[in-house]
């Protein structure tokens, strides 16, 4: 009882100087005649409601500009304001405090004057926390203030080397792919060698081997499949709807990375798609990661102005280009305890961020990652599209949850993935060499005794159902399997120990297995030859009625491929797409092709990241309204009175006072849509003006700059 007295008077004493700190911080801003009186005592209602301090529910609004902020916050910590761009660091302070600790820490060293170094910090606030590790490493210092931002960009230009080797070699290299590319040569030639000296002198005896295994293959994939299918048919269809977030929850910050490469059709609107989350914009902190080389994406999203929460991180060019290396690069330039993946397409539900706070929030530390469903919303664009959706179904719906039940180790999806941050770093983040760095995470994550959740949320994505790039995309599914399996096989006894014997066994059911029953099934098809009469090599070598028993074994697993289906199918929306489940058998043969290609690729070009372009069906959603079936929420930096009633983000009417329509002009009610990403359509003045739309629609980003720009001049010229 003395403990829980005592950090309730702590937690009073910190509550009472952030309050004196913010009411000096919201006096300076309203003196500086940076911030209108409404958006001010909406951002107070916020940062009172979400436990916050003022600056950072300001940080991300769009309230007040950044450079205002700063000023604000530097005159009220009594430092000076640097511009560690215009005036860039020196690589030599970086390197010796280390590239990683300044962006962990949020400060730079810039130069050193008089024997000092002068220090620009993005909260001075926090700088008790780090200033005897700073002062150990770099002697006496100088303070000054900068925004994060800068401070970020200018530690990135300082150690770009650095950084990106760091993003290249995150994962110990015993469990890491990049060295199979010095193995790969001579295992090819060996592998070619040995099989062709079997296939030449025991022809027979090589064949009988390959089809026992492909035997056994069939049978652990079957007992599994059937397995899922049972625990499935035992849960009910739907669960119960999860008790609302309790209010003095302290909401964590969640850093969301968005790799993009050549997506810039599809940017856009994933920028609009992500608005729709309702999750407080101030704990939202969504990184836009590109490639250096990626021009185009670079010059569309360069047309969409965009909000505080969002920033882009530009990865250096590099010998490989993957998204786990991009992902691990954008990683230290993250503030979240939570990270967060999306891909180009994607469009969560928007209460997805919520749903992954609670589940955090009931599980202990070792539950590390959570999968949210995958969905399709083009399910209906041709039979390819069909079929991905129900293959999709099976996986996410019944087979992953089953894994999650008997404690496997989880091929992780590579989206619609939420880490704690500690447990990412612990277990080394991505293998940037490897190209399915989702699957290989979940076997490390399993490896170090963490374990992975499904969550009841479901995330939308366009169904890749064109021949060509499907056969890419599964290729490169395939060919990371079997690198996976290959990589943490090395060491079989300390996976063995690692995992245990369960966990062991399912491994190599779930990667050696399926990959093994994808690549060999043209060798079981041939087995019909002898059940209508054709002759086949192996017809002597089986024993009376063998052939009967292969092809009973096959049908089977046929069978259960197509009810683990329909049990998927019944619990999406895709209820209409039944019929199409009894021609997934026309499916595995594409797989076949893909598979084989990988095993060429696993030897010849292992690293190489078959890329699938999105956007060619999305224009099948819309806006991606029908998806949810729900109202579009406000994005949570807008007033607080238009969130859905629902929302645990909405503060009480009596909390805030609404804004007068009457105070803002139609020029700055434009504006802070465009910042927001609500859609104009909503607004009065595009509703009451024919004349406007036109010109809103033809070209929001110059009407933003300008209306930016007018604003500005305005605070300015006043202050």
């Amino acid at each position: 009882m003395h403990i829980q007295a005592g950090r309730f008077v702590a937690d009073c004493q910190i509550g009472a100087e952030r309050d004196s700190h913010d009411d000096r911080l919201a006096e300076r801003l309203f003196a500086m005649r940076a911030i209108r009186a409404g958006d001010l005592r909406h951002a107070r209602a916020e940062a009172e409601h979400l436990h916050l301090p003022l600056a950072e529910a300001l940080a991300g609004s769009g309230m007040v500009l950044q450079d205002d902020l700063a000023c604000a916050t530097a005159w009220l910590a009594g430092l000076p304001l640097t511009d560690p761009l215009a005036d860039p660091p020196d690589p030599r302070l970086v390197e010796r405090l280390g590239p990683q600790r300044c962006l962990a820490m949020g400060l730079v060293p810039l130069r050193v004057l008089g024997g000092e170094v002068l220090i620009a910090l993005a909260q001075p606030s926090e700088w008790p926390r780090h200033a005897a590790e700073v002062v150990a490493a770099l002697g006496p210092v100088r303070l000054s203030h900068a925004p994060l931002p800068a401070i970020q960009q200018a530690v990135a230009a300082a150690a770009s080397l650095r950084l990106r080797l760091q993003a290249e070699a995150r994962v110990p290299a015993p469990v890491s792919a990049r060295a199979w590319r010095g193995l790969a040569g001579w295992r090819l030639a060996s592998m070619a060698i040995l099989l062709g000296l079997a296939l030449a002198i025991m022809p027979m005896v090589a064949l009988t081997v390959v089809l026992a295994w492909l035997v056994v293959s069939i049978a652990a994939t079957s007992l599994l499949r059937a397995t899922a299918l049972i625990l499935a048919l035992r849960r009910p269809r739907t669960a119960a709807p999860a008790p609302p977030l309790a209010r003095p929850l302290r909401w964590p910050v969640i850093s969301i990375l968005v790799p993009l490469y050549g997506e810039p059709d599809i940017a856009p609107r994933l920028l609009q798609r992500l608005g729709r989350l309702d999750y407080p914009r101030a704990l939202m902190d969504v990184v836009i990661v590109l490639e250096a080389k990626d021009t185009e994406t670079r010059a569309a999203l360069a047309g969409c102005p965009l909000p505080g929460w969002m920033r882009i991180v530009t990865v250096p060019d590099g010998p490989i280009t993957t998204k786990p290396r991009a992902m691990n690069y954008a990683l230290d330039f993250c503030r979240g305890s939570i990270i967060g993946i999306y891909d180009a397409e994607d469009a969560p539900d928007p209460d997805q961020l919520q749903k992954v706070v609670q589940r955090f929030a009931e599980r202990g530390p070792d539950v590390a990652c959570l999968q949210g469903c995958l969905d399709y919303y083009n399910p209906r664009t041709n039979l390819l599209a069909r079929l991905f959706t129900a293959e999709y179904a099976s996986w996410f719906r019944v087979v992953m949850p089953a894994l999650q039940r008997l404690r496997l180790p989880m091929p992780l999806g590579g989206t619609t993935l939420f880490l704690r941050r500690e447990a990412l770093d612990r277990v080394g983040a991505w293998d940037a060499h490897n190209v399915t760095e989702d699957a290989d995470l979940g076997v490390r994550l399993a490896r170090h005794g963490l374990r992975t959740e499904m969550l009841p949320t479901t995330t939308h994505e366009e169904a890749n159902c064109r021949l060509r790039p499907w056969i890419r995309q599964r290729s490169r599914w395939i060919k990371g399997h079997i690198l996976t399996w290959a990589i943490h096989m090395r060491d079989p006894v300390g996976l063995w120990r690692d995992l245990g014997w369960r966990g062991f066994l399912g491994y190599q059911v779930v990667f050696l297995g399926a990959q093994s029953q994808v690549l060999l099934a043209p060798l079981m098809w041939t087995m019909w030859a002898i059940s209508v009469g054709l002759p086949h090599p192996m017809q002597t070598l089986l024993p009376a009625g063998g052939v009967q028993v292969l092809i009973a074994m096959f049908l089977l697993s046929e069978a259960l491929v197509m009810a683990t289906a329909v049990v998927g199918l019944a619990r999406t929306r895709h209820h209409g797409l039944w019929p199409v489940v009894p021609m997934l058998h026309l499916y595995h043969p594409l797989g076949a092709i893909a598979g084989w290609r990988a095993v060429w690729e696993a030897f010849c070009n292992p690293f190489y990241w078959a890329k699938t372009s999105h956007g060619h069906f999305d224009h099948a959603v819309g806006d991606g309204q029908a998806l949810w079936q729900a109202p579009n929420p406000a994005p949570a930096d807008g007033t607080a009175l238009h969130r859905p009633p629902n929302s645990p983000f909405r503060a009480a009417p009596d909390a805030i006072a609404a804004v007068p329509v009457g105070g803002e002009t139609a020029a700055d009610r434009i504006a802070r849509a465009l910042r927001q990403g609500l859609p104009l359509a909503d607004l009065p003045e595009i509703r009451a003006q024919p004349s406007l739309p036109g010109r809103v629609r033809t070209s929001p980003a110059s009407i933003f700059r300008r209306v930016s720009k007018a604003r500005e001049i305005c605070v300015r010229s006043a202050s």
